[in-house]
């Protein structure tokens, strides 16, 4: 649903991002008529982004701390193009304080929450004392940052084994180690503190009892800066690989049909947004053991990557919504029961990377064709002689299916990926198509250790035919080959 504002209303809106997500806000901005003005770089000068703009500005630099990552490059460059509001998309410095500080005191919207929400919600530690405060289940274990190895162990043993050593101001599954008893917690806890300073420039930690087999539920929120709080549903997001989501689905297949299951976890979600005074778009993460019961695992302050499938389901743009309520314009949702879902969605994220290893696969493409069924979206980045390079994250595109129930939605995501060709560089499309087919998967049985312990990445590992065909031979060789 797009609510379409005034000519009067229309504003330049700088997009600090690349690829496919600053496609996605370009499209966003012009559909409400505002100005998208693209970034290029030094070692990106013609992103396929840029095509969705209406406008193009030079950011020097060769690395994204010297332009992606670099505050004051970005604020004396919006204020260069007369920048109304800053959109960071994902990653880089959307969930960054000072950024959005900086734009306040420059007079230029931040396109996310409040500064006080992005601090509260981007520390653990915090964000779960303000859940705990608001009643909102987390997960046994410590509120405040763990100073000693002996402190760990002492907690540890109260709680319980096994326990998750996680970095207070972690994400992307970095800074995180599960120990299974007191041997694993002492000889884990300073190499976790390093890896946490080294990624975050923080080496706090938190001691949490493991939840074994959890199901990774999320929850996607928008509010305005009148009050009005939503929930958008479920996504589940429990196939990982690194503690990284690489498919994701919504509803919740684990939820299933349990209606007052699903209210209410997505009312837990919206009550914490709510003790935040939260006013843009943002996700509430839970884990939820096998017996269903939920404990808030933390707050992302900005757009996922997974948005689409929450579109898909309920015909909402939620990029168009979070420009809206950045700029105190109304939303166009008179209330909660306004928002409906229909159907099932599925996302692949399509990354080049190795897909035995799992690990980033830069390099040229050499050739990329699409032949997709009707229902498909492909929000990507890729084109003919596109060099993916080291720089930036190894997902190149999300593929997005929609069916009228989860098995349509399955079986349309199995001829789309078998529609996707991308040639000259590995991807982990091997993978993705072993786990469409995969029993456990199919039937949706799966936890977050799916990737490690069941069938698709064993079969990927040991069947090198299927290997060969899918990542040596080039896509239109191979279906020459009549496969």
């Amino acid at each position: 649903m797009m609510i379409r504002q005034p000519k009067n209303m229309e504003r330049r809106v700088l997009i600090a991002n690349r690829g496919e997500i600053a496609s996605r806000v370009a499209k966003a901005c012009r559909e409400l008529g505002h100005t998208a003005i693209g970034i290029y770089t030094d070692n990106e000068p013609q992103g396929t982004h840029l095509q969705f703009c209406d406008e193009w500005v030079y950011l020097p630099g060769n690395t994204n701390a010297e332009t992606y990552l670099n505050v004051e490059k970005l604020v004396a460059l919006a204020k260069e193009v007369k920048a109304d509001g800053v959109h960071p998309g994902y990653g880089f410095l959307s969930e960054n304080r000072d950024f959005a500080n900086a734009l306040s005191d420059a007079g230029i919207t931040f396109i996310g929450p409040h500064v006080e929400a992005i601090r509260v919600m981007g520390d653990k530690a915090t964000s779960k004392k303000l859940a705990n405060d608001a009643g909102v289940p987390t997960v046994p274990g410590t509120d405040h940052a763990v100073p000693t190895v002996d402190e760990a162990v002492e907690i540890a043993g109260r709680i319980g084994y096994p326990v998750l050593l996680k970095a207070v101001a972690g994400g992307g599954g970095r800074g995180m180690r599960a120990c299974k008893d007191e041997a694993e917690v002492r000889a884990q806890f300073e190499a976790v503190g390093r890896e946490s300073m080294a990624a975050f420039n923080n080496g706090d930690l938190l001691v949490e009892k493991l939840i074994v087999n959890p199901r990774h539920i999320e929850v996607q929120i928008l509010a305005d800066k009148k009050g009005n709080t939503f929930h958008f549903f479920e996504r589940e997001c429990s196939v990982q690989r690194r503690h990284q989501k690489i498919i994701e689905e919504a509803p919740s297949p684990f939820i299933g049909t349990d209606e007052e299951l699903r209210q209410n976890v997505c009312e837990t979600a919206v009550k914490l947004a709510k003790a935040v005074d939260y006013d843009s778009a943002g996700t509430v993460e839970f884990i939820m053991g096998e017996d269903k019961q939920f404990y808030f695992l933390e707050m992302n302050t900005r757009i996922q990557v997974e948005h689409p499938i929450t579109e898909e389901i309920t015909g909402m743009d939620l990029i168009v919504c979070m420009i809206q309520a950045a700029f105190g314009d109304e939303l166009g949702i008179p209330s909660q029961e306004f928002i409906r879902r229909s159907g099932h969605a599925i996302e692949c994220r399509i990354c080049a990377e190795d897909p035995i290893t799992m690990l980033p696969a830069p390099g040229l493409v050499t050739g990329f064709e699409t032949n997709f069924p009707q229902g498909t979206r492909f929000d990507h980045c890729l084109y003919k002689g596109l060099e993916v390079t080291p720089d930036f994250d190894p997902m190149v595109g999300k593929l997005v299916c929609k069916g009228i129930v989860r098995d349509v939605a399955v079986r349309k995501m199995n001829a789309a990926l078998d529609g996707l060709f991308i040639e000259g560089l590995k991807t982990n499309l091997p993978l993705l198509k072993e786990i469409m087919t995969e029993k456990n998967f199919v039937e949706g049985h799966y936890s977050t250790a799916y990737i490690g312990e069941v069938a698709p990445q064993n079969n990927v590992k040991t069947d090198l035919d299927h290997i060969k065909l899918y990542t040596i031979i080039a896509g239109s060789e191979a279906r020459r080959m009549g496969i």
